[in-house]
């Protein structure tokens, strides 16, 4: 495949070293022409480790050459990858000064060329740009809409400085979002050599992908160097500590707790949460992410608050009263504090939860009801349909598949708030369905 690079910084131009290993044959393209002048020299105009070398062989084997004629580039290619800055703006938005601007110039250089091309988008940016803010643009220049001729898609890159080429070589995945079939189709081929799951999806989703992978790593950084601190301060070493912690796959280096929905709660989590803080205060330790785990945890209660009360004072049916399935723990559980706060918001609600039986309720769980929600057995009824017989607006806390089709029976012209992802209920003919994030 013939691929022209736009923007030979760090992405440009690993880009260009390792396509050529899988067979393509390349063109860097940038406005400055010593960056070009390196490429076309057999040089990297980036540090990196073994990125010379593969610049050098492409070059000598004539699968790589550089060019400042963007024109020439896009008629002498059938997919351009676009790679160049996107660098913040005072509000920390990405700037999409050069994005707009090769777009625009790609666009216009494809009003004359027969035959199909397919823009690749690698810069990092926010969410539907690609579809609602470049792709008019693209389709404006270009005379023709996207699917006519003509592939708009977005690939983000995940390579990290000092280990790039690894990366580029062995990708744990590789995600491609299209706005039409032959993008991806394309891009199955640009990388048919590539080991890792090729993962076709949405560009909103990829390009949301993108800027997760690096927020996510920049939370884990925090976490250890915050807890780190907080153990070094007692007298431990905090590598032996989190050696141990990653070797468990199971629950902490895993995909669990890492699924959109509602607050955590019960008798673990919120009080580990606070003894550890507490640790680090006594220990005059900052912690200011650690520290905030459950104010963003009861911002949560509040979005779920927010999102039943939009629509005025409903009768509410809720599912779900324990902190999570399967238990009748009630301690701190999320779904507790959202039913007080909507009983006290002059709300009327009936609650069931197939496993909370009052008169089953013994030691600290009993005297967390009796405590925070002495008027329980008000509330509680012993059947969903009792629930929902006079409910306007279904509360989903969690529910097991029979609760779920009582509900589903019963959704015709009521409204559901799901806070944990039920797909049954999406599309259960009730008025109105609307997730907690999603």
């Amino acid at each position: 495949m013939k691929v022209s690079v736009f923007g030979l910084g760090y992405v440009g131009a690993v880009s260009c070293g390792c396509l050529p290993e899988l067979g393509h044959e390349v063109i860097g393209v940038d406005t400055n022409p010593t960056k070009v002048r390196m490429i076309n020299d057999g040089r990297s105009p980036v540090v990196e480790e073994g990125i010379d070398e593969l610049i050098e062989a492409a070059v000598r084997s004539e699968k790589l050459h550089a060019t400042d004629d963007l024109a020439a580039a896009v008629m002498d290619s059938e997919v351009s990858l676009v790679s160049v800055a996107t660098p913040a703006k005072a509000n920390f938005a990405p700037d999409l000064t050069a994005v707009e601007g090769v777009i625009r110039s790609i666009g216009e250089v494809l009003r004359r060329k027969p035959g199909s091309h397919t823009i690749v988008l690698r810069s990092t940016v926010a969410p539907g740009t690609t579809e609602d803010h470049l792709r008019p643009i693209l389709e404006a220049g270009a005379g023709r809409a996207v699917g006519d001729r003509l592939s708009l898609v977005f690939n983000p890159e995940f390579l990290r400085e000092g280990s790039s080429v690894r990366d580029f070589r062995h990708p744990p995945q590789t995600i491609v979002g299209s706005v039409d079939e032959a993008g991806y189709e394309l891009m199955e081929r640009l990388y048919a050599d590539v080991p890792g799951a090729f993962v076709r999806t949405s560009c909103r989703v990829a390009e949301s992908v993108k800027y997760l992978c690096n927020v996510f790593h920049a939370m884990k950084i925090v976490f250890a160097n915050e807890a780190g601190s907080v153990l070094k301060a007692y007298g431990l070493d905090a590598r032996e500590v989190m050696r141990i912690f990653c070797q468990d796959k199971q629950l902490n280096i895993s995909p669990l707790y890492l699924r959109p929905g509602f607050a955590f709660g019960g008798s673990c989590l919120p009080k580990e949460v606070k003894g550890f803080v507490t640790l680090a205060r006594q220990a005059d330790v900052p912690i200011p992410a650690l520290a905030h785990l459950l104010d963003s945890n009861s911002a949560h209660v509040d979005r779920a608050f927010e999102m039943i009360a939009a629509g005025g004072r409903r009768r509410v049916a809720l599912f779900g009263l324990a902190f999570k399935p399967g238990t009748d723990d009630m301690r701190d559980s999320p779904l507790v504090v959202l039913a007080e706060r909507l009983v006290g918001r002059g709300f009327d609600i009936a609650i069931y939860d197939g496993f909370v039986r009052l008169s089953r309720l013994l030691g600290k769980n009993k005297e967390y009801i009796d405590r925070e929600v002495p008027h329980l057995d008000r509330l509680l009824r012993p059947t969903p349909e009792e629930a929902l017989e006079h409910a306007e607006v279904i509360v989903v806390g969690h529910a097991d598949a029979a609760v779920r089709e009582s509900i589903r029976r019963h959704a015709a012209g009521r409204r559901i708030v799901d806070l944990s992802g039920y797909d049954d209920l999406r599309d259960c003919g009730a008025a109105s369905y609307e997730g907690i994030c999603w």
